[in-house]
Protein backbone atom coordinates (compact mmCIF):
# COMPACT_ATOMS: atom_id res chain seq x y z
CA UNK A 1 0.00 0.00 0.00
CA UNK A 2 1.47 3.32 -0.79
CA UNK A 3 2.59 5.93 1.76
CA UNK A 4 1.34 9.52 0.88
CA UNK A 5 1.77 12.77 2.39
CA UNK A 6 -1.25 14.25 4.66
CA UNK A 7 -1.89 17.07 7.19
CA UNK A 8 -3.21 15.20 10.16
CA UNK A 9 -4.90 16.79 12.77
CA UNK A 10 -3.91 15.26 16.14
CA UNK A 11 -5.87 17.77 18.52
CA UNK A 12 -8.46 19.90 17.96
CA UNK A 13 -7.44 23.35 17.72
CA UNK A 14 -3.98 22.21 16.95
CA UNK A 15 -1.71 23.07 13.79
CA UNK A 16 -2.55 20.54 11.22
CA UNK A 17 1.16 18.27 11.28
CA UNK A 18 2.59 17.30 7.95
CA UNK A 19 3.36 13.48 7.65
CA UNK A 20 3.58 9.96 5.92
CA UNK A 21 0.18 7.97 6.34
CA UNK A 22 -1.02 4.88 4.19
CA UNK A 23 -3.49 4.73 1.60
CA UNK A 24 -5.57 1.64 1.02
CA UNK A 25 -6.18 0.94 -2.77
CA UNK A 26 -9.28 1.11 -4.00
CA UNK A 27 -12.09 -1.29 -3.25
CA UNK A 28 -15.10 -2.41 -5.25
CA UNK A 29 -16.47 0.63 -6.60
CA UNK A 30 -13.74 3.01 -5.27
CA UNK A 31 -11.30 5.28 -7.26
CA UNK A 32 -7.95 6.72 -6.17
CA UNK A 33 -7.80 10.23 -6.74
CA UNK A 34 -4.37 11.88 -7.14
CA UNK A 35 -4.84 15.60 -6.34
CA UNK A 36 -3.95 18.35 -7.90
CA UNK A 37 -5.67 20.44 -5.63
CA UNK A 38 -7.31 21.23 -2.55
CA UNK A 39 -9.33 24.01 -1.37
CA UNK A 40 -10.01 25.38 2.06
CA UNK A 41 -12.95 25.43 3.39
CA UNK A 42 -14.64 27.01 6.90
CA UNK A 43 -16.04 23.77 7.33
CA UNK A 44 -12.83 21.75 7.70
CA UNK A 45 -11.29 24.31 10.17
CA UNK A 46 -14.42 24.12 12.18
CA UNK A 47 -14.22 20.76 11.97
CA UNK A 48 -10.15 20.67 13.04
CA UNK A 49 -11.47 23.04 16.18
CA UNK A 50 -13.71 20.46 17.30
CA UNK A 51 -16.94 22.31 16.77
CA UNK A 52 -18.61 19.28 15.98
CA UNK A 53 -16.87 16.46 17.66
CA UNK A 54 -15.26 13.47 15.75
CA UNK A 55 -12.82 10.87 15.76
CA UNK A 56 -8.63 11.72 15.69
CA UNK A 57 -6.18 11.33 14.38
CA UNK A 58 -7.84 12.81 11.25
CA UNK A 59 -7.85 13.79 7.59
CA UNK A 60 -10.09 16.87 6.58
CA UNK A 61 -10.39 18.23 3.19
CA UNK A 62 -13.03 17.94 0.79
CA UNK A 63 -13.15 20.49 -1.57
CA UNK A 64 -10.59 18.92 -4.21
CA UNK A 65 -9.47 17.85 -8.08
CA UNK A 66 -7.23 15.52 -9.83
CA UNK A 67 -6.88 12.95 -11.89
CA UNK A 68 -8.04 8.92 -11.58
CA UNK A 69 -5.01 7.17 -10.44
CA UNK A 70 -6.45 3.98 -9.41
CA UNK A 71 -9.95 2.39 -10.09
CA UNK A 72 -11.86 -0.48 -8.05
CA UNK A 73 -13.71 -3.48 -9.61
CA UNK A 74 -16.74 -2.71 -10.62
CA UNK A 75 -16.36 0.57 -11.16
CA UNK A 76 -18.49 2.12 -14.33
CA UNK A 77 -17.95 5.08 -16.20
CA UNK A 78 -13.99 6.43 -14.99
CA UNK A 79 -10.87 5.56 -16.18
CA UNK A 80 -7.19 6.07 -15.51
CA UNK A 81 -6.22 9.15 -16.40
CA UNK A 82 -9.46 11.47 -16.50
CA UNK A 83 -9.44 14.36 -14.33
CA UNK A 84 -12.40 14.77 -12.07
CA UNK A 85 -13.78 17.15 -9.05
CA UNK A 86 -14.11 14.81 -5.50
CA UNK A 87 -16.77 16.02 -3.42
CA UNK A 88 -17.99 14.53 0.01
CA UNK A 89 -21.11 13.56 -1.45
CA UNK A 90 -21.06 9.80 -0.46
CA UNK A 91 -24.40 8.28 -1.61
CA UNK A 92 -26.07 5.04 -1.74
CA UNK A 93 -28.05 5.68 -4.96
CA UNK A 94 -30.44 3.31 -3.28
CA UNK A 95 -31.57 4.37 0.24
CA UNK A 96 -35.45 6.62 -0.11
CA UNK A 97 -33.30 9.88 0.15
CA UNK A 98 -31.23 9.26 -2.92
CA UNK A 99 -34.09 7.53 -4.51
CA UNK A 100 -35.83 10.56 -4.17
CA UNK A 101 -33.27 13.20 -5.83
CA UNK A 102 -31.30 13.99 -2.48
CA UNK A 103 -28.22 12.26 -1.58
CA UNK A 104 -26.99 15.09 -0.04
CA UNK A 105 -28.87 13.31 2.66
CA UNK A 106 -28.55 9.79 1.60
CA UNK A 107 -29.12 7.82 4.92
CA UNK A 108 -26.42 4.76 4.87
CA UNK A 109 -24.00 5.61 7.35
CA UNK A 110 -20.47 5.29 6.16
CA UNK A 111 -17.70 4.11 8.51
CA UNK A 112 -15.12 6.79 8.04
CA UNK A 113 -13.01 5.78 10.84
CA UNK A 114 -12.20 2.21 9.31
CA UNK A 115 -12.06 3.30 5.78
CA UNK A 116 -8.93 3.67 3.45
CA UNK A 117 -6.84 5.98 5.80
CA UNK A 118 -3.93 4.36 8.42
CA UNK A 119 -1.17 5.69 10.35
CA UNK A 120 2.35 5.00 9.33
CA UNK A 121 2.39 2.58 12.02
CA UNK A 122 -1.02 1.07 11.00
CA UNK A 123 -3.48 2.97 13.65
CA UNK A 124 -6.54 4.00 12.78
CA UNK A 125 -7.06 7.55 10.66
CA UNK A 126 -10.30 9.30 10.39
CA UNK A 127 -10.71 9.80 6.42
CA UNK A 128 -13.23 12.96 7.70
CA UNK A 129 -16.09 14.01 5.15
CA UNK A 130 -15.73 10.77 3.58
CA UNK A 131 -12.35 12.50 1.46
CA UNK A 132 -9.84 13.27 3.66
CA UNK A 133 -8.18 15.59 0.80
CA UNK A 134 -5.67 17.29 2.56
CA UNK A 135 -3.16 14.36 1.33
CA UNK A 136 -1.75 14.14 -1.89
CA UNK A 137 -3.99 10.86 -3.07
CA UNK A 138 -7.77 9.94 -1.63
CA UNK A 139 -9.97 6.72 -2.27
CA UNK A 140 -13.07 7.86 -2.82
CA UNK A 141 -16.84 6.18 -3.81
CA UNK A 142 -17.23 6.47 -7.90
CA UNK A 143 -20.58 8.37 -6.91
CA UNK A 144 -18.23 11.09 -5.30
CA UNK A 145 -16.46 11.49 -8.13
CA UNK A 146 -17.44 14.25 -11.74
CA UNK A 147 -15.49 14.14 -14.45
CA UNK A 148 -14.58 17.24 -15.95
CA UNK A 149 -12.40 18.73 -19.18
CA UNK A 150 -9.01 18.13 -18.83
CA UNK A 151 -8.18 21.59 -20.12
CA UNK A 152 -9.31 23.16 -16.73
CA UNK A 153 -7.07 24.43 -14.24
CA UNK A 154 -7.41 22.02 -11.11
CA UNK A 155 -7.96 24.94 -8.75
CA UNK A 156 -10.51 26.46 -9.87
CA UNK A 157 -12.11 23.03 -10.12
CA UNK A 158 -11.57 21.93 -6.81
CA UNK A 159 -13.89 24.70 -5.50
CA UNK A 160 -16.67 23.21 -8.01
CA UNK A 161 -16.64 20.72 -5.67
CA UNK A 162 -18.26 22.09 -2.57
CA UNK A 163 -17.94 26.03 -2.35
CA UNK A 164 -19.53 26.53 -5.39
CA UNK A 165 -22.06 24.44 -5.56
CA UNK A 166 -23.36 25.38 -2.12
CA UNK A 167 -24.04 28.56 -2.86
CA UNK A 168 -25.28 28.50 -6.49
CA UNK A 169 -27.24 25.24 -5.62
CA UNK A 170 -28.93 26.98 -2.73
CA UNK A 171 -30.50 29.81 -4.63
CA UNK A 172 -31.08 27.63 -7.55
CA UNK A 173 -32.09 24.06 -5.41
CA UNK A 174 -33.00 24.72 -2.45
CA UNK A 175 -34.75 28.32 -2.82
CA UNK A 176 -35.85 27.36 -6.23
CA UNK A 177 -35.24 31.06 -7.54
CA UNK A 178 -37.62 31.98 -9.95
CA UNK A 179 -36.88 35.42 -12.26
CA UNK A 180 -38.14 38.60 -11.21
CA UNK A 181 -37.41 37.49 -7.55
CA UNK A 182 -35.88 39.38 -4.68
CA UNK A 183 -32.68 38.19 -2.84
CA UNK A 184 -30.54 39.34 0.16
CA UNK A 185 -27.45 37.06 0.78
CA UNK A 186 -26.18 37.48 4.06
CA UNK A 187 -22.28 36.67 3.94
CA UNK A 188 -20.17 37.78 1.32
CA UNK A 189 -17.51 34.96 1.45
CA UNK A 190 -17.03 32.41 -0.63
CA UNK A 191 -20.21 30.78 -0.41
CA UNK A 192 -22.00 33.54 -0.16
CA UNK A 193 -20.73 34.80 -3.44
CA UNK A 194 -21.54 31.76 -5.23
CA UNK A 195 -24.70 32.10 -3.54
CA UNK A 196 -25.07 35.84 -5.84
CA UNK A 197 -24.25 34.09 -8.44
CA UNK A 198 -26.72 31.37 -8.10
CA UNK A 199 -29.22 34.27 -7.97
CA UNK A 200 -27.87 36.07 -10.74
CA UNK A 201 -27.64 33.31 -13.19
CA UNK A 202 -31.75 32.04 -11.91
CA UNK A 203 -32.60 35.54 -12.78
CA UNK A 204 -33.24 37.58 -9.55
CA UNK A 205 -34.64 41.05 -9.56
CA UNK A 206 -32.52 42.50 -7.44
CA UNK A 207 -29.82 41.00 -5.10
CA UNK A 208 -28.74 42.43 -1.64
CA UNK A 209 -25.66 41.58 -0.18
CA UNK A 210 -25.11 42.23 3.62
CA UNK A 211 -21.65 41.31 5.30
CA UNK A 212 -19.44 43.39 8.07
CA UNK A 213 -16.84 44.40 5.35
CA UNK A 214 -17.60 47.23 2.74
CA UNK A 215 -14.67 45.96 0.41
CA UNK A 216 -16.68 42.58 0.30
CA UNK A 217 -19.43 44.09 -0.73
CA UNK A 218 -17.26 45.32 -3.23
CA UNK A 219 -16.53 42.04 -4.56
CA UNK A 220 -20.19 41.39 -4.08
CA UNK A 221 -21.49 43.51 -6.98
CA UNK A 222 -18.58 42.16 -9.22
CA UNK A 223 -20.30 38.53 -8.92
CA UNK A 224 -23.93 39.99 -9.28
CA UNK A 225 -25.07 42.34 -6.30
CA UNK A 226 -27.38 45.14 -6.87
CA UNK A 227 -26.87 46.69 -3.65
CA UNK A 228 -24.58 45.91 -0.30
CA UNK A 229 -25.66 46.82 3.02
CA UNK A 230 -23.07 46.80 6.07
CA UNK A 231 -24.27 44.21 8.45
CA UNK A 232 -23.22 46.58 11.29
CA UNK A 233 -25.38 49.38 10.51
CA UNK A 234 -28.05 49.57 13.24
CA UNK A 235 -31.09 47.97 11.93
CA UNK A 236 -29.28 46.93 8.59
CA UNK A 237 -32.29 45.39 7.17
CA UNK A 238 -34.36 48.30 6.66
CA UNK A 239 -31.37 49.75 4.17
CA UNK A 240 -32.50 46.40 2.46
CA UNK A 241 -36.11 47.22 2.62
CA UNK A 242 -35.11 50.69 1.12
CA UNK A 243 -33.29 48.86 -2.04
CA UNK A 244 -36.01 45.89 -2.55
CA UNK A 245 -38.71 49.49 -3.33
CA UNK A 246 -39.89 49.10 0.25
CA UNK A 247 -40.55 45.25 0.62
CA UNK A 248 -38.55 42.19 2.57
CA UNK A 249 -36.84 39.51 0.38
CA UNK A 250 -38.75 36.57 -1.46
CA UNK A 251 -35.73 34.83 -0.29
CA UNK A 252 -32.80 35.15 2.23
CA UNK A 253 -29.69 33.04 2.02
CA UNK A 254 -27.73 32.85 5.15
CA UNK A 255 -24.15 31.44 3.94
CA UNK A 256 -22.25 32.02 7.25
CA UNK A 257 -22.38 29.73 10.69
CA UNK A 258 -22.70 32.76 13.22
CA UNK A 259 -25.70 32.95 15.52
CA UNK A 260 -26.11 37.04 14.86
CA UNK A 261 -26.90 36.43 11.72
CA UNK A 262 -29.41 33.87 11.85
CA UNK A 263 -31.00 35.87 14.81
CA UNK A 264 -31.55 38.97 12.36
CA UNK A 265 -32.24 36.98 9.00
CA UNK A 266 -35.99 36.65 9.61
CA UNK A 267 -36.01 40.51 9.60
CA UNK A 268 -35.23 40.60 6.01
CA UNK A 269 -37.97 38.77 4.94
CA UNK A 270 -40.91 39.67 3.16
CA UNK A 271 -44.62 38.66 2.96
CA UNK A 272 -44.37 35.31 2.35
CA UNK A 273 -40.72 34.91 1.59
CA UNK A 274 -38.80 32.35 3.19
CA UNK A 275 -35.06 31.95 4.62
CA UNK A 276 -32.40 29.09 3.34
CA UNK A 277 -30.55 28.04 5.61
CA UNK A 278 -26.51 27.55 4.68
CA UNK A 279 -24.04 28.34 7.13
CA UNK A 280 -23.27 26.36 10.03
CA UNK A 281 -22.78 26.90 13.22
CA UNK A 282 -21.00 25.07 15.81
CA UNK A 283 -22.92 22.37 17.71
CA UNK A 284 -25.07 23.53 20.80
CA UNK A 285 -25.50 27.21 19.09
CA UNK A 286 -29.10 28.37 19.04
CA UNK A 287 -30.88 31.20 17.74
CA UNK A 288 -34.61 32.70 18.42
CA UNK A 289 -37.36 33.68 16.52
CA UNK A 290 -40.87 34.80 16.74
CA UNK A 291 -42.99 32.21 15.32
CA UNK A 292 -46.46 34.20 15.59
CA UNK A 293 -45.32 36.29 12.94
CA UNK A 294 -43.64 34.19 10.36
CA UNK A 295 -47.14 32.45 10.37
CA UNK A 296 -49.06 35.18 10.05
CA UNK A 297 -47.54 36.26 7.03
CA UNK A 298 -46.87 32.94 5.68
CA UNK A 299 -42.81 33.00 6.03
CA UNK A 300 -40.70 29.74 6.15
CA UNK A 301 -37.12 28.52 6.94
CA UNK A 302 -35.73 25.30 4.92
CA UNK A 303 -32.05 23.96 5.76
CA UNK A 304 -29.79 23.61 2.85
CA UNK A 305 -26.78 20.69 2.68
CA UNK A 306 -24.33 21.28 -0.22
CA UNK A 307 -27.13 23.15 -2.26
CA UNK A 308 -29.11 19.79 -2.57
CA UNK A 309 -27.49 19.19 -5.48
CA UNK A 310 -27.04 15.67 -7.67
CA UNK A 311 -23.44 15.92 -8.63
CA UNK A 312 -23.85 14.33 -12.06
CA UNK A 313 -26.39 16.48 -12.83
CA UNK A 314 -25.49 19.99 -11.75
CA UNK A 315 -21.88 20.24 -11.93
CA UNK A 316 -21.46 19.65 -15.71
CA UNK A 317 -23.80 22.63 -16.28
CA UNK A 318 -22.00 24.67 -13.92
CA UNK A 319 -18.60 23.79 -15.85
CA UNK A 320 -20.10 24.83 -19.03
CA UNK A 321 -21.25 28.14 -17.55
CA UNK A 322 -17.77 28.43 -16.29
CA UNK A 323 -16.01 28.06 -19.41
CA UNK A 324 -18.81 30.16 -21.10
CA UNK A 325 -17.52 33.39 -19.06
CA UNK A 326 -21.11 32.92 -17.41
CA UNK A 327 -19.61 31.77 -13.65
CA UNK A 328 -16.68 33.15 -11.93
CA UNK A 329 -14.41 30.84 -10.69
CA UNK A 330 -10.70 32.51 -10.96
CA UNK A 331 -11.85 35.56 -9.36
CA UNK A 332 -12.79 33.57 -6.02
CA UNK A 333 -9.36 32.23 -5.65
CA UNK A 334 -7.52 34.24 -3.06
CA UNK A 335 -4.38 32.61 -3.14
CA UNK A 336 -2.13 29.33 -3.58
CA UNK A 337 -0.39 27.41 -1.30
CA UNK A 338 1.79 24.18 -1.03
CA UNK A 339 0.57 21.22 1.37
CA UNK A 340 4.08 22.71 3.42
CA UNK A 341 2.05 26.12 4.12
CA UNK A 342 -1.49 24.33 4.85
CA UNK A 343 -1.52 26.13 8.46
CA UNK A 344 -0.35 29.32 7.15
CA UNK A 345 -2.73 29.18 4.93
CA UNK A 346 -6.02 27.82 7.53
CA UNK A 347 -4.60 31.15 9.50
CA UNK A 348 -5.13 33.26 6.64
CA UNK A 349 -8.22 31.95 5.86
CA UNK A 350 -9.75 32.69 9.76
CA UNK A 351 -9.23 36.29 9.04
CA UNK A 352 -12.27 36.67 7.17
CA UNK A 353 -10.71 38.56 4.25
CA UNK A 354 -9.83 35.75 1.85
CA UNK A 355 -12.57 33.72 -0.82
CA UNK A 356 -10.63 30.50 -1.18
CA UNK A 357 -7.25 29.70 -0.85
CA UNK A 358 -6.06 26.89 -2.49
CA UNK A 359 -3.29 24.04 -1.28
CA UNK A 360 -1.63 22.75 -4.71
CA UNK A 361 0.14 19.58 -5.17
CA UNK A 362 3.91 19.24 -6.77
CA UNK A 363 3.64 16.57 -9.01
Amino acid sequence: MPTIKAAVCHAFGAPLVIEDVILAPPRSGEVEVTLDAVAICHSDISYAEGAWGGFLPAVYGHEAAGVISAVGDGVRGFAQGESVVVTLIRSCGSCPRCAGGTPTLCETPYDAINGPLTTADGAPLMQAMACGAFAERVVVDQRQIVKIPAEIGKDVAALISCGVITGVGAAVNAAQLRAGQDVVVIGAGGVGLNAIQGARIAGARRIVAVDMSAEKLEIAKEFGATHGVLGNLDAPWKASYKALGGKGADVVLVTVGAIPAYEQATRYIGTGGRMVMIGMPHSGAKATYEPVIMAAIGQGMIGSKMGDVVIQRDIPWMVDLYQQGRLKLDELISGRWTLDEINAAIADTKTGSARRNVILFDR
